[in-house]
């Protein structure tokens, strides 16, 4: 008998159990990438990015969102990346942390951002019809993406993954997001 998953296909709303650090909310990313296959099927070290569209559909960005009470902060980043763009994967130690205004909002939030190694590409996830997904390489990613402090992100995780120094003693930790978590 083989293993079936299930997944909740219903976004996380609303604000009232995020989380605020002196006034300013708090906002948790991720920045999920993946090395390209080759033209043999064998892994090529060409790193790929996947960049979603905002729901109004007019910016590209890195799936992101509000950090809720019931969650550890890498469970608040799996579950945007889910929700967002559909994937799953390992994420990986934070990137940073960057206090970035709001353009819809004008206030000032804390964003905190991930790596995630993505493990697997959903068909269907709960805002499919609200966003578009594309992996881009990393100079097209950056060019695509509207927000500074994601761009200053992913220049982080550029320089993580090829500096020799950092690969072996990078851990990553697997999150595992219930459906009770996600509803």
């Amino acid at each position: 008998m083989g293993v079936e998953k299930m997944v909740c296909l219903v976004s996380r709303t609303g604000r009232q159990f995020q989380r605020y650090n002196k006034g300013r909310r708090q906002v948790v990313g991720c920045i999920p990438y993946r090395f390209k296959l080759s033209s043999d099927g064998k892994i090529s070290d060409e790193l790929e990015v996947l960049v979603i569209s905002s729901q109004k559909g007019h910016a590209m960005m890195f799936p992101k969102g509000g950090w809720e009470l019931d969650e550890s902060v890498e469970e608040a980043a799996s579950r945007e990346s889910l929700e967002e763009a559909g994937v799953l994967g390992n994420i990986g130690h934070q990137l940073g942390q960057w206090d970035f205004l709001s353009k819809s909002r004008g206030t000032y939030y804390e964003g905190l951002m991930f790596p995630m190694l993505v493990t697997e590409q959903l068909e269907l996830w709960p805002e499919q019809h609200a966003r578009q997904r594309v992996w881009m390489n990393v100079e097209n990613a950056r060019e695509a993406c509207r927000d500074w402090w994601m761009k200053e992100a992913l220049d982080v995780l550029i320089e993580r993954l090829s500096s020799p120094m950092n690969q072996p003693k990078e851990e990553k930790t697997t999150i595992s997001i219930s459906i009770e978590t996600m509803c």
